[in-house]
């Protein structure tokens, strides 16, 4: 047996509880983890609400939680790169992380300089930048927006592109200017008439737009690229079938080497993650709450 904070219902952050429950089965190509740490990202709040069932499957009962780093305690048939005992980075496609064990179906090991927290704090924004990166196609010598550039997908994607050469315009609040700057941004600020703004800069072509907060702008973003395909945006609403843009669904051929790609990266220093804020493993129904009510602007990680 093992301990998770499961989600008894849908509703508000107190329906995630924690409840004793059979340990998972690494299946064939899986490991096991025990979680040292679990990242929460947005889309976790959504499906605790229940907005999310028509593209999640998880429901009363379920384990929350994309991301964990944590140590292999066993391993499924046909695992053969990794032993008992290693530490690894792991992205969760089907969840769980808010537990002490959770099986990975894709794992990468965790350098011994990374802390836990930074571990668990990367995979689903890595996956997620890697792979809208790789769907408008940015390359070097072309200028990408990025539209929520501070946030913990965006600075992702604002460092890998200016890493290969693309100029990037990152659209953010006044107060993360800054921030968007130390990122290889060139920062505006984010709401309406951003694109406006971004045309008084001097800018005189934008090739393609990632759109990782959904805060609008995907009708001015095809306007301005000229071509809907080069558009594409993390967060489903009303105005991605106005605009023809993109919508990026995650799926296991998206960004398979995400983790190879960005671990590395993150080890040595030459990629930097959003700022986090740690909370106990049983304290996720509090951290829910807290993101909710906009106190906490940083990554937030459970610590087991």
């Amino acid at each position: 047996m093992s301990h998770a904070m499961v989600m008894t219902a849908f509703g508000e952050p107190e329906v995630l509880q924690w409840r004793q429950m059979a340990a998972p089965v690494p299946a064939p190509g899986e490991v096991l983890l025990r979680v040292r740490a679990a990242g929460i990202g947005p889309t976790d709040l959504q499906i605790r609400r229940g907005r999310l069932a028509a593209v999640f499957p998880q429901g009363p009962g379920s384990v929350l939680g994309f991301e964990a780093a944590g140590v292999v305690e066993s391993v499924g048939a046909g695992v053969a790169d990794v032993a008992v005992g290693d530490e690894v980075v792991a992205h969760l496609p089907q969840q769980g992380g808010y537990g002490e064990l959770v099986a990975a179906p894709v794992w990468f090991p965790k350098p011994a300089s990374l802390s836990w927290a930074d571990a668990a704090a990367l995979p689903a924004s890595a996956e997620a930048a890697v792979g809208t990166l790789r769907e408008v196609g940015a390359e070097a010598g072309e200028t990408l927006v990025v539209l929520g550039a501070a946030g913990s997908v965006g600075a992702l994607i604002v460092q890998l592109a200016s890493a290969r050469g693309v100029r990037v315009i990152g659209a953010a609040s006044e107060r993360d200017a800054d921030t968007v700057a130390a990122y290889g941004g060139e920062p505006v600020v984010y709401g309406d008439g951003v694109f406006e703004r971004i045309a008084v800069t001097g800018v005189r072509r934008i090739d393609a737009v990632i759109d990782a907060a959904g805060r609008g702008g995907l009708v001015e973003a095809v306007a301005a690229t000229g071509d809907p395909s080069r558009v594409v945006t993390l967060v489903g609403s009303a105005e991605v079938a106005r605009s023809s843009a993109r919508l990026s669904h995650p799926s296991p051929d998206r960004a398979p080497d995400a983790l190879a790609i960005t671990v590395p990266l993150l080890a040595a220093g030459t990629l930097r993650l959003k700022p986090h804020r740690e909370f106990a493993l049983t304290d996720a129904a509090r951290a829910h709450a807290l993101l909710e009510s906009g106190d906490v602007r940083e990554k937030v990680v459970l610590r087991a």
